[in-house]
């Protein structure tokens, strides 16, 4: 553990290395490497030399565990490097000529911000990973799925973006993993021109990433329910598994938290679906002709599709609605397809009354920066290791309703067996009380479940399964 620290001191001193005359590379190199120590030798102290079996033995007493000192030093810490990182960058630019070598090998480009944020990132993820892998290694679920996530974030969303910018210069980075609306930045005008511009491997990318919206991502939530991403590819979801493992428990299960989560979360998405109808409407109105779809066509098949969807909610799943959110999908959906109407008069700078771009841009600083990044990470030892995925990610919400809608999806419960330690419910890092359904022996189909499986793991007597065989119209 000490060693890691010394690692994450030789990686702040290399920040400040050009004052100090000594060569940026080395000190990040020396400062990755004992971060990589530090990380693996307080993994085989702590787990690999003890039987198999879930160790959080003083999880709850441990300064850094339960909002003691340690706990904000971190996220004060954590905190100050995003805002550094995101806004700042120049302040760290000893670090990022450290990553120079490792960008200009996969690239062929020096490295920016954003390449050193991909490498922590990733290096974060494959640390604790294995750090998980051991914790759990009683389990086969937890194994394959850290696995996953660990492929999927080296692979998809670091290697493969930096080796395709080195064969295609044109062609946008792309994290192959990351769908709309997650990437919200999928199809503004420059993304779509340097997709087109590609031609066959840029146009199949976008197809690709519509194909994952539409009908990817469907497909699979209804065989293995919002888990397939949320805990198996999400680079989010990722690392809140793995370096976020030690907070779970810190996740609020209070009926005000759930209240505040199904507004934060779902208004989110809202949000980003009008900004991104707003951009595209903007720029197919102004190169009228120069794309295949019109601006008047597209906003039509948008009000369409919500008309469609509002009417499936409502009419097809309405047991699941509570009265105010019953009332709150018809406003929003009469709404959206009102000011849709009123759209088609407005100038092409406006999306629904609002300016598209102040609205995009407002929501990029506000939501995909500050939210996703610097709390959302920065937090951890405070609010939990899932609080954007709760509250902010508009790519869980979507997920969600569908896992609701007709998600094969559920974790059953058997009531006999249950002794009512409240383990579940304590470690549940989406803040679900789950020992109340295991009381009453109704299967746990929440649209906010995540399907990470540590409910049933932690629990003594084996009361949760997790399965995809149950009946979709079996609801919670």
């Amino acid at each position: 553990m000490y060693t890691g620290l010394i690692g994450i001191a030789a990686l702040i001193s290399a920040g400040i290395s050009n004052t100090l005359g000594t060569t940026p590379q080395l000190m990040a190199s020396i400062a990755l490497t004992l971060v990589a120590v530090g990380v693996l030798g307080y993994t085989y102290s702590s787990y690999a030399a003890s039987g198999p079996g879930i160790k959080n033995n003083g999880v709850m007493f441990r300064s850094l565990t339960q909002r003691g000192v340690w706990a904000y030093a971190s996220a004060v810490g954590l905190t100050a490097f995003y805002i550094l990182l995101y806004f700042f960058d120049s302040q760290l630019e000893g670090i990022i000529r450290g990553f120079d070598p490792l960008s200009k090998m996969l690239s062929g480009n020096p490295a920016s911000q954003w390449f050193v944020y991909g490498v922590l990132y990733t290096l974060a993820i494959l640390l604790f990973g294995i750090k998980f892998i051991v914790k759990y290694r009683h389990s086969r679920y937890q194994i394959i799925r850290t696995i996953s996530v660990m492929f999927f974030q080296l692979v998809f969303a670091f290697l493969l973006p930096e080796l395709m910018a080195r064969l295609n210069g044109d062609l946008p980075y792309y994290d192959l993993k990351n769908m709309w609306p997650l990437n919200y930045y999928l199809f503004d005008q420059y993304a779509v021109d340097g997709f087109i511009s590609a031609k066959q491997l840029g146009i199949g990318l976008l197809l690709f990433g519509i194909a994952s919206i539409f009908i990817i991502s469907p497909i699979l939530t209804y065989k293995f329910g919002k888990r397939w991403y949320c805990s198996w590819v999400c680079g989010c979801g990722g690392l809140a598994e793995t370096a976020g493992d030690a907070f779970r428990h810190l996740s609020d299960n209070s009926v005000r938290a759930w209240k505040l989560e199904r507004w934060m979360i779902h208004s989110i998405l809202v949000l980003i679906t009008l900004s991104t109808v707003g951009v595209v409407h903007s720029y197919l109105r102004e190169g009228e002709g120069d794309y295949w779809l019109s601006a008047d066509l597209f906003l039509g098949l948008f009000s369409l599709v919500v008309i469609l969807i509002v009417s499936l909610i409502y009419f097809k799943r309405k047991e699941w609605l509570a009265k105010d959110a019953k009332r709150s999908i018809l406003i929003i959906g009469a709404l959206i397809v009102g000011l849709s109407g009123i759209h088609f008069l407005s100038d092409s700078y406006h999306v629904f009354l609002i300016p598209t771009y102040t609205l995009r841009s407002a929501y990029g600083f506000f939501i995909g920066s500050i939210f996703s990044g610097v709390i959302g990470t920065g937090f951890y030892p405070l609010l939990g290791n899932r609080v954007w995925c709760r509250f902010g990610c508009p790519m869980a919400a979507i997920l969600g309703i569908q896992q609701k809608l007709f998600s094969k999806f559920q974790i059953s419960t058997n009531s006999g067996q249950c002794i009512s330690c409240g383990n579940c419910s304590a470690y549940c890092e989406m803040g679900i009380d789950v020992r109340a359904y295991a009381q009453k022996q109704e299967p746990i189909k929440r649209a906010s479940c995540v399907g990470c499986g540590i409910c049933s793991e932690v629990c003594p007597r084996g009361v949760l399964r997790l399965e995809n065989t149950a009946n979709p119209n079996q609801l919670s």
